[in-house]
């Protein structure tokens, strides 16, 4: 039975596409994973598959804290040598990040080969430092392969959960009614500045008669103070939700951070968006994740601002009252990769 490691690990954008990757395979595999302790993956992996946890990080701070770093990643990538002998692994495949630096490293040591997946628009560091030393990068956006010279690159997108293309039945908690479903999310982490912008125009939405589902993310305290709109009952605010591919087939809007996961989980359910890139991202890489799914005709690009400005209220007034949904919807029939865990799958028979 082949043996194929995992390394994916820190955020969603990380790990979801690993798990949806995995989740595809058939018994005839055997998987292990490594991560890195105390990130999201110590939620989601165990369920599923055998987690290794090894701990290491990026080189942050002054020259000193950067060599103790830079001997830390070298003795991981050493130990990552070791386990891959230990457990027999045939290949490796990667998502980026932390993680993936001492994997690839200690699988060129070992001469095993090593997919990884870079679902951004501009690659990480990771990505673009140690691309050229994998077998193959898989790309879930064409134009990455611009910052990856040297490196054999394909087309594949990212793998998003099966759930996600189904039809599914909105969840019970939501409000019902005639008025446009508005789903708002920050990504797991939650996005205070966004936030904000939504909550400056939340009793205009809801005398539109807006029904608005509000996931504001772990670390945006909101949620635990809501004023006199919060118990209105259009309104439903959570920090967040297991039921995200439910709540997006039946959105009318969504309005969303740029991560790749986010972007490609709305292309698969065809939800037209208002994507506001987060303008911290490494690289302004959510710049650029964006503006391909606008291409598509399926997202229009708020940036972040000053929430008492009228932006926000006037794109969604414009595509509300302008019936501009149906038609982004229907231009994301046009996105023109799916089946990605096959392509992701094919290139790892290749290489192995």
């Amino acid at each position: 039975m082949p043996r194929l490691l995992i390394a994916a690990s820190g955020t969603g954008g990380h790990i979801y596409p690993a798990l949806s990757f995995a989740d595809s395979l058939s018994n005839s595999w055997e998987i292990e994973w490594l991560g890195v302790p105390n990130r999201l993956e110590i939620e989601l992996v165990p369920k599923k598959y055998n987690l290794i946890k090894l701990k290491v990080g990026g080189l942050q701070g002054n020259i000193f804290r950067k060599m103790f770093d830079l001997c830390k990643l070298l003795f991981a990538s050493i130990r990552v040598s070791f386990l891959l002998r230990q457990k027999k692994i045939n290949v490796v495949f990667t998502t980026g990040g932390y993680i993936s630096a001492p994997t690839i490293l200690g699988a060129k040591l070992t001469g095993i080969p090593i997919l990884l997946h870079e679902s951004n628009a501009i690659p990480g560091k990771v990505t673009r430092l140690l691309g050229r030393f994998c077998d193959h990068v898989a790309l879930g956006i064409p134009s990455a392969s611009e910052y990856l010279p040297g490196c054999r690159t394909s087309f594949t997108g990212t793998p998003v959960r099966s759930e996600f293309f189904l039809d599914q039945s909105l969840p019970a908690w939501v409000p019902l009614g005639e008025g446009a479903l508005i789903i708002v999310m920050g990504g797991s982490q939650g996005a205070k500045k966004m936030n904000e912008m939504l909550r400056n125009i939340l009793p205009w939405l809801l005398d539109k008669g807006c029904r608005v589902v509000h996931l504001t993310g772990k670390n945006d305290c909101y949620y635990k103070k809501l004023d006199k709109v919060g118990t209105h009952a259009n309104l439903v605010v959570r920090q967040f939700s297991h039921e995200i591919s439910a709540l997006l087939r039946n959105a009318d809007l969504a309005i969303s951070r740029a991560g790749s996961g986010a972007i490609c989980e709305l292309m698969v359910t065809k939800t037209p968006s208002i994507l506001i890139p987060f303008p911290a991202s490494a690289d302004q890489h959510q710049e650029l994740n964006a503006a391909y799914m606008a291409q598509y005709g399926g997202a229009v690009i708020v940036h972040q601002n000053d929430p008492k400005k009228d932006i926000l209220k006037n794109t969604i007034s414009n595509l509300l009252d302008c019936n501009s949904l149906n038609e982004m919807r229907l231009n994301m029939n046009n996105y023109e990769c799916l089946n990605s865990e096959k392509k992701i799958f094919e290139i790892i028979n290749s290489i192995s």
